[in-house]
């Protein structure tokens, strides 16, 4: 049976539809394909995706942190990126709700780590439920790393899940000193969970070419913003 050019092109298009789907980049339906919500992108996707800038942010981001310090890296691919940065010799306790964070610390790093536990959410890529809650709040940290879904001046940092919402709030009350790492899709998109007000962030990392419009939408709500170096 000869295939005809139509058939030819469906046959095309369903494998491309395949394809991405089990690249995890969009969610099958019948008769097509839908593009997946931030909340729902797996984190061994995120972490593939603007690789470079999130190495920026995390380089710059890792001079913050003092000798001696109890610090915490919250769930997401851009704080992952921080594990290659940490300072070598600067004695750090290093906590974290994440399982790959958790995996990266243990090859190499000079430092004495903590995994809190918890049931473990696969699209957060952590444990953000009340046992890990509870094990937050018995602790004095002196600078913490939030993950972030979504920046706006107006909203402030906001998240998809309310569960991961919820945990954040709780990390942004147990640090002494609070960093958000964010690539520029962050500032252009909104999520439904409030974490923080933008000025209850001591310092908010952004891309070192972040649009200017954004950069003074965010002052003026009393952020204060580090841009990070220039990808290398």
């Amino acid at each position: 049976m000869i295939e005809s050019k139509n058939d030819h092109q469906s046959r095309r298009n369903c494998e491309f539809r395949r394809a991405i789907a089990a690249a995890g980049r969009c969610r099958r339906v019948y008769g097509g394909a839908l593009p997946l919500l931030a909340s729902s992108v797996p984190m061994s996707v995120r972490m593939d995706t603007r690789h470079r800038q999130k190495q920026a942010l995390a380089q710059t981001a890792a001079t913050m942190i003092e000798p001696g310090e109890f610090i915490f890296l919250d769930s997401g691919s851009t704080n992952l990126a921080l594990i290659d940065f940490l300072p070598k010799g600067y004695d750090l306790t290093l906590a974290t709700n994440s399982i790959d964070i958790a995996g990266a610390a243990l090859r190499g790093q000079d430092l004495k780590l903590i995994m809190l536990g918890g049931t473990v959410d696969l699209a957060v890529g952590g444990c953000v439920d009340a046992t890990a809650i509870g094990s937050l709040a018995q602790m004095n940290i002196d600078r913490s790393f939030i993950g972030v879904c979504s920046v706006s001046p107006t909203f402030g940092l906001s998240a998809f899940d309310i569960a991961d919402a919820t945990f954040k709030r709780a990390l942004v009350a147990a640090s002494g000193y609070t960093i958000a790492l964010a690539t520029t899709d962050k500032l252009e998109v909104r999520a439904p969970h409030r974490v923080s007000e933008i000025n209850e962030i001591d310092c908010l990392v952004l891309e070192h070419d972040a649009p200017i419009s954004h950069l003074d939408d965010l002052v003026r709500a009393g952020a204060s913003i580090v841009k990070a170096l220039q990808p290398f």
